[in-house]
């Protein structure tokens, strides 16, 4: 029998116990054929304060942790000497969950051993020159990459024709929701509600969740809100540098709730109370929505959504949601007062939405085509080395 194929894991993002679902997952799906380990910053800097690494409970995927200098920006991190001795251990595929234009990515690129296939992940879907040193830091780590990974088709457009991409093996796979964790909760949504002090009265509610920023549309939204005749309750959840302007958009409107300060665990409660979840984005020179994982978590809590066309969020909602055009206030706020006001669309589009969350952004689909993709990595490598053996 042969040995299970060994891959190592690793991004600053796996500080968060949540983050490694996928790693967990793979070591799941792959259980006999593929042994896993994840690799995460001992402490990394969060908005709130310093992260220490979390644990995850009953973790299937083995972790490491290793420290990390430079790490106020992602672009700057580096990863200290145990990572070297760590990517020195002989595996087979490295997976390296850092965008291949910083300086941790150059790091792995440059340690990983040439037996190992490395693969890097991407949410780029801006085509962007970097200034000096990271445009140095992508073609250096893109020289050495065996494949890539892109989070959504605007990503893979955007990276496809790309200098040191389009030579290489890519695969589309969205991240994954956690359909455990995310599903419709009537007992979680009844306590938020009670929180609220609101009361069950038959009212439909529009819900925001995310980050309260000038690109993530809330301008719009609010414009929206003011042009219909009968807005609903709305529900803002998140937080950020908007807080302040959005509460002074809510006063004197009684039946507009702000909340912050929401733990990841809790989402799925605070999703479970709404009626349509609305994601206005807004493309900037600099930004434009590069996945939305608020539309798929909604997907897996059976609510419908209306949305901006901007970025990947037409391509994850397929036909389970509206889409309207990104900046229209007046078509936003025509949407979701046809969506509110019509509950058999609204329950049509939730049952698509789930069905759509179990078949494309299951967190088990994404690990399964992760493993797949690294296999097809591997027999890549296997044949281009092969005349060179002969």
């Amino acid at each position: 029998m042969s040995r299970p194929l060994r891959l190592l894991t690793l991004g600053h993002s796996y500080v968060v116990g949540a983050n490694r679902l996928l790693a967990h997952e793979m070591a799941v799906q792959g259980a006999g054929e593929w042994e896993v380990t994840a690799v995460a910053p001992e402490r990394f800097p969060g908005d709130l304060g310093p992260i220490a690494a979390e644990p995850m409970e009953g973790e299937a995927c083995a972790l490491e942790t290793v420290p990390v200098v430079f790490a106020r920006r992602v672009h700057t991190m580096l990863y200290e000497r145990p990572l070297r001795d760590i990517l020195a251990r002989g595996w087979d595929v490295v997976h390296c969950w850092e965008e291949p234009f910083v300086a941790g990515a150059a790091q792995v690129a440059r340690w990983a051993p040439p037996e190992a296939a490395l693969v890097f992940a991407s949410f780029q879907n801006l085509s962007k020159r970097y200034p000096l040193p990271f445009r140095w830091m992508e073609r250096y780590a893109m020289d050495r990459a065996d494949g890539w990974i892109a989070f959504g088709r605007t990503v893979e457009e955007t990276l496809a024709a790309r200098d040191g991409y389009r030579r290489q093996p890519h695969a589309v796979i969205p991240p994954g929701v956690d359909l455990r964790r995310f599903r419709r909760d009537p007992g979680a949504a009844a306590a938020v509600l009670r929180e609220l002090r609101w009361g069950p009265d038959g009212r439909a509610i529009l819900g925001y969740l995310g980050r309260f920023v000038p690109e993530k549309g809330l301008r719009v939204l609010m414009d929206a809100l003011d042009a219909m005749p009968h807005p609903p309750r709305v529900l803002f959840v998140g937080g950020g540098p908007m807080e302040g302007e959005l509460r002074a958009w809510t006063r004197g409107r009684d039946e507009v709730r702000v909340v912050t300060g929401v733990a990841h665990a809790q989402v799925p409660g605070y999703l479970s109370t709404m009626d349509v979840l609305c994601a206005p984005s807004l493309t900037t020179p600099r930004w434009r929505e590069q996945f939305g994982r608020m539309l798929v978590e909604a997907f897996a809590c059976g609510v419908p959504v209306v949305a901006s066309d901007s970025g990947e969020i037409p391509h994850v909602l397929g036909d389970a949601g509206v889409v309207v055009p990104e900046g229209d206030h007046a078509a936003l706020a025509a949407a979701l007062a046809a969506l509110l006001g019509d509950p058999g669309r609204r329950h049509a589009l939730a049952e698509r939405g789930l069905a759509r969350a179990r078949e494309h952004f299951s967190t088990q689909v994404a690990a399964r085509r992760h493993l797949a993709f690294f296999r097809e990595v591997l027999a890549s490598r296997a044949a281009r080395t092969e005349p060179q053996a002969r």
